[in-house]
């Protein structure tokens, strides 16, 4: 099956920029349609109480701009659909929008943590891999020499 509609979670790490340009490589060969999707991680509920809708929708926007910014230079390589901005916990969020864009693959970046940061930060990638509704393609970032 030749993916049509690729979901790209970033952060805007390098690690997840990696993953940009990777998910951008496949569409180029394969005609797809790139989807950016960042998460506004959930707050602790003192903070959310402390916004309000329009602040949230400030950093909603400002997020959207960065997606575009980070999709512009790549524009030439790859067409992309409208940048996503979710609200709440990354894992939930990434699910949610591949389930909104009938996304045919994830392709995602992985820090490769391991032992007590993987403890503590836990694995996003690992909860994606194992409820998506796709398959998902996980890309480290080069370590250098």
């Amino acid at each position: 099956m030749i993916p049509k509609r690729i979901l790209v979670p970033t952060d805007f790490s390098p690690c997840a920029e990696h993953a940009v340009d990777y998910a951008c490589a496949l569409a180029s060969k394969f005609g797809s349609t790139v989807f950016l999707v960042n998460a506004i991680g959930a707050a602790p509920s003192e903070v959310r109480v402390a916004l309000s809708d329009s602040m949230l929708q400030s950093m909603i926007g400002a997020h959207e701009v960065a997606l575009d910014k980070l999709a512009e230079p790549r524009r030439a390589v790859a067409a992309f659909g409208a940048p996503l901005v979710m609200n709440g916990d990354p894992r939930d969020a990434i699910l949610e929008a591949a389930k909104e864009v009938n996304a045919d693959l994830i392709v995602m970046g992985t820090h490769g943590r391991s032992g007590i940061s993987r403890l503590f930060m836990g694995s996003v990638a690992e909860e994606v891999v194992r409820k998506a509704p796709c398959p998902v393609l996980t890309v480290r970032t080069k370590k250098a020499s």
